[in-house]
């Protein structure tokens, strides 16, 4: 479907099993069909829909809103020198948590960055359709808006010419603000349990 995606499997947990992809009137009727033919295949444990317009209504159908962000858009970052003062690095795999499989992709990088020689922040940067996604930023609220920029430099140097995305809410969207995201339209994480 050109406009959901769809697992109907198990995904690995905070991953939803529908994602949407656009907005059209006609996409939106469709999305919800998506979601109630998933929801007919029982799948177990909670699961999530990731609702990338804030289109979709589906607390009739037994979800409920888990999170509401906003995107974020760094249109042209650019590798400038890191200003948190962390030592940042490229990970790898570690045990199971991180499999090699993953580190094997030449579209994904995760960062870390070390402060006395302890991991005091991170980030994940995955390549696709001409964007890089930035996801799972960890930082101490007063060094964010720091980490933010060193990430954007590192998805500059890692990935050049391309833009960075993400979504964030709360404290965390400031800190991307301030290190100079963009802030665009709201979205919507819906969650549910199983009956």
């Amino acid at each position: 479907m050109v406009h959901t995606w769809v697992n109907a499997e198990q995904v690995p947990r905070f991953y939803p099993n529908v994602v949407t992809l656009t907005a059209g009137e006609a996409d939106v009727a469709e999305q919800r069909q998506a979601v109630r033919i998933l929801l007919k295949s029982h799948l177990p444990g909670r699961w999530a829909v990731k609702d990338s317009f804030c289109t979709l209504d589906i607390a009739r159908l037994g979800f409920e809103v888990l999170l509401e962000a906003s995107w974020i858009r760094k249109p042209e970052p650019k590798a400038v020198p890191l200003v948190s003062g962390f030592a940042w690095e490229r990970a790898g795999p570690v045990g199971e948590a991180f499999p090699s499989a993953l580190f094997g992709d030449e579209n994904f990088a995760m960062f870390s960055a070390r402060r006395d020689g302890a991991i005091v922040a991170g980030g994940t940067l995955y390549r696709a359709d001409k964007v890089v996604g930035l996801s799972n930023v960890v930082a101490d609220a007063d060094d964010e808006p720091a980490v933010w920029r060193d990430l954007a430099s590192l998805a500059a140097t890692t990935f050049p010419g391309l833009p960075l995305v993400g979504y964030e809410s709360g404290d965390e969207l400031k800190a991307a603000q301030k290190a100079g995201f963009e802030i665009g339209d709201p979205l919507r994480i819906w969650v549910r349990s199983p009956d």
